[in-house]
């Protein structure tokens, strides 16, 4: 009999549109032989599900059900695909967890954390598994300097909003003058800053999961940008950047790159797909920590779908082995 699988997009953050193009890219790679998927849009106005018909069916989130036609449906577990709240940051994981749902994701603690890129650093610090960047966590309301930050730091420095994905509101800042506006801009994303030293180097990134109690790490690649860094446009944006899967690194550096990746995804108890993003320092060849992407995006181009074919897998393949690990380890 087929499973009932409850596919989660939308959100209430900026990266509602990438979140729809993630959910269109599993929607089409789930197997529809063995699930029967039902794509949910999360707003603030309402969770509800569209019909084929365009009928537009509301959730019931006493029990996260649906009711069509006069049947109810309930859910065997939820594929979640929103980036940002309240997808990535654990609070839809604590309500599913709350009604004993299945879902495919870190679970909400761990979500919680590693959203917030700060508390995340210290946390991974404390683990003496990879270098970390010095940085300053700025709380909005609590008085700032930049004469202190300035102080404990070096130019050139990212400014980014502490919890929020997609590049928003990141700035590089080269010279004092450009620091306020940065920490502004920022601001307006976010009620929390991050402010970290900039790390010369290559940017890496990898997908780690895991399936039936082991520990899969996906083929690594690097990200070339036109652009100052990898923001938003050149995250989106056809041509800007260059993604090279597999990366074109020595195999020590590989090795390091998938031994480090599998230890922070054990030390942080993840689940389901992560992406874990370094820098690998230019000179030293040491790999810097940047952050941990618990809901990486998936649309077509998306570098986890790249690294899931480079690894000589379908997508229809890994999105189903998820959904598997997923149901067998419920409860």
């Amino acid at each position: 009999m087929k499973k009932n699988i409850a596919l989660l997009a939308g959100g209430y953050s900026g990266e509602y549109v990438i979140s729809i193009q993630t959910a269109k890219t599993i929607e089409q790679n789930i197997d529809g032989d063995l699930y029967n998927t039902y794509k949910i849009l999360v707003t603030r106005d309402g969770w509800w599900h569209e019909t084929a018909k365009g009928q537009k069916i509301a959730v019931d989130k006493n029990d996260f059900s649906l009711t069509i036609n006069g049947q109810k449906i309930n859910f065997d577990a939820v594929f979640i695909a929103i980036h940002g709240t309240p997808g990535e940051d654990g609070r839809i994981q604590g309500y599913l967890d709350m009604i004993q749902v299945p879902y495919t994701t870190c679970n909400a603690i761990v979500s919680a954390l590693t959203f917030n890129k700060s508390y995340c650093n210290k946390v991974v610090k404390a683990f003496n598994v990879v270098n970390i960047s010095n940085s300053v966590h700025l709380i909005k309301g609590e008085p700032y300097s930049v004469g202190t930050i300035l102080e404990q730091l070096q130019l050139p420095m990212f400014v980014k909003p502490n919890e929020s994905g997609s590049s928003l509101g990141v700035s590089k800042v080269k010279s004092v003058e450009e620091l306020l506006p940065a920490i502004e801009k920022a601001f307006k994303e976010d009620n929390q800053v991050l402010i970290e030293e900039f790390i010369e180097g290559r940017e890496l990134t990898i997908g780690v999961y895991k399936v039936n109690g082991y520990l899969h790490t996906l083929p690594p690649t690097e990200i070339v940008s036109k652009n100052e860094f990898f923001d938003y446009e050149a995250k989106y944006t056809p041509g800007v950047t260059s993604e090279i899967t597999p990366a074109p690194i020595p195999e020590a550096i590989r090795e390091q790159l998938e031994t480090k990746a599998a230890q922070l995804y054990r030390q942080l108890n993840c689940r389901g797909v992560v992406r874990m993003d370094f820098i690998l320092q230019t000179g030293t060849n040491k790999l810097f920590f940047l952050e941990v992407n618990t809901m990486p995006g998936q649309s077509e181009n998306s570098i986890v779908p790249q690294q899931v074919r480079a690894s000589g897998l379908s997508l229809k393949e890994f999105y189903g082995a998820l959904i598997e690990d997923c149901l067998n380890n419920a409860g």
